[in-house]
């Protein structure tokens, strides 16, 4: 089992190896002319800004039913809350034949907005890949999909913290004392010994390297049989961008890094596969599900539904709100307005103006989701008379 500890004097422990540092001698008087410094701007406070419908780019061109019916889903959550219950009730009662009407009548645009100001933001694409996958392991399945460690201790700061309630800490007790959990590379390590404890093996340690980032995959095992294997828990270590440390390595050009871009340099260079997988220090956990609904389960526990799911940062964002995204197809200038939902969060969505937009599952997919890299904009609808506190 996994454990969870609950600890009031945990910030203090975290924080008692932190030595007190002497102050550096004062620098020499400059004797350069004055420069005169810009002034930064002033940071927003709210990141959720009042708006009217007409600021939404294309809101009268889209189809709005499989936006209505992924709103319908999310209802099953928002329900519980006092904010949604009204319109929740509402929409179980159908939209009507109008359903950008009753949309307007039962909710208010709330733009989205940068702590600098600014109203636009990185605009990206995930999926859920299909893997080879078997239950044991042989000459061709030899990397292991592991569940959670039962080392794996995870701290829920809100317990002791309110004000901390999107953050937990993760980690393994040595002695008495909590230290970081062990890191990709760490964990590469520890592999052998853990043999016994995979839930199931693959064939293409890159392809699930990315099936990670994505948080969920499907696994094709070799009876036929199709099995999910979707996010249960994560090692505790920051999102590192191997694209990124390609392009600073001087491998390839930065807007080369998709990852089509990526799996073209691995199959080029086996010998510095590991290197490059350790990168990033991030490690996903997972557990197995059917295959049943439109897609993986995202945050909320609901089913993703293809181009109508966006992952967000969930402390600017509240989690099954619908939201209008004005964005451009991937690596194009065409286009792509329309109503989503924020059904999902991901380690590298950081940010208000920040989402992941969901294509579906497999391969097409996939060479979607691995070229968008846009820039856009982001409008949180929420019921009338709502009063954002942040």
């Amino acid at each position: 089992m996994q454990k969870k500890i609950y600890l009031p004097a945990l910030m203090a422990l975290l924080l008692a190896g932190c030595a007190a540092v002497p102050p550096s001698p004062p620098p020499a008087p400059c004797v350069c002319p004055p420069v005169e410094v810009p002034v930064p701007p002033k940071p927003v406070e709210k990141p959720l800004q009042p708006a009217s419908w007409s600021d939404l780019p294309g809101w009268g061109s889209d189809d709005l039913t499989a936006a209505f019916d992924a709103f319908l889903a999310s209802c099953k959550v928002l329900e519980r809350r006092a904010l949604w219950s009204g319109v929740c009730a509402s929409a179980r009662g159908g939209g009507g034949n109008d359903l950008r009407a009753w949309f307007e009548a039962q909710l208010q645009p709330w733009q989205l907005v940068n702590p600098d100001g600014s109203r636009d933001g990185l605009i990206t694409g995930y999926y859920e890949p299909v893997i080879k996958g078997s239950r044991k392991p042989d000459n061709i399945y030899r990397y292991p999909v592991f569940g959670v460690p039962n080392d794996l201790i995870t701290v829920d700061l809100s317990e002791v913290y309110p004000e901390l309630r999107n953050l937990r800490l993760r980690g393994r007790l040595e002695g008495r004392k909590l230290v970081p959990y062990y890191s990709r590379a760490d964990w590469t390590q520890q592999e052998v010994r853990r043999a016994d404890d995979a839930i199931m093996w693959t064939s293409d340690p890159i392809d699930f390297f990315f099936l990670q980032i994505q948080g969920s995959g499907q696994v094709d095992l070799p009876d036929g049989q199709r099995v999910r294997i979707s996010y249960a828990d994560q090692n505790g270590h920051p999102y590192r961008s191997v694209g990124k440390w390609l392009a600073e390595q001087g491998e390839m050009k930065i807007e080369q890094t998709s990852m089509q871009g990526i799996k073209a340099w691995a199959a080029a260079n086996p010998k510095r596969l590991q290197e490059l997988l350790n990168v990033n220090p991030s490690m996903v956990f997972f557990r197995e599900l059917p295959v049943e609904g439109s897609g993986p389960p995202g945050a909320l526990a609901m089913p993703l539904t293809p181009e109508r799911s966006i992952a967000v940062d969930a402390r600017t964002t509240p989690l099954g709100s619908p939201v209008w995204l004005s964005t451009t197809q991937p690596n194009s200038d065409e286009l792509l307005q329309r109503l989503v939902l924020a059904q999902d969060t991901g380690g590298a969505i950081r940010g208000p103006v920040r989402a992941d937009f969901y294509w579906g599952s497999g391969a097409e997919a996939g060479a979607k989701a691995g070229r968008m890299k846009q820039r856009g904009r982001m409008w949180v609808l929420l019921p009338k008379g709502y009063a954002p506190s942040q």
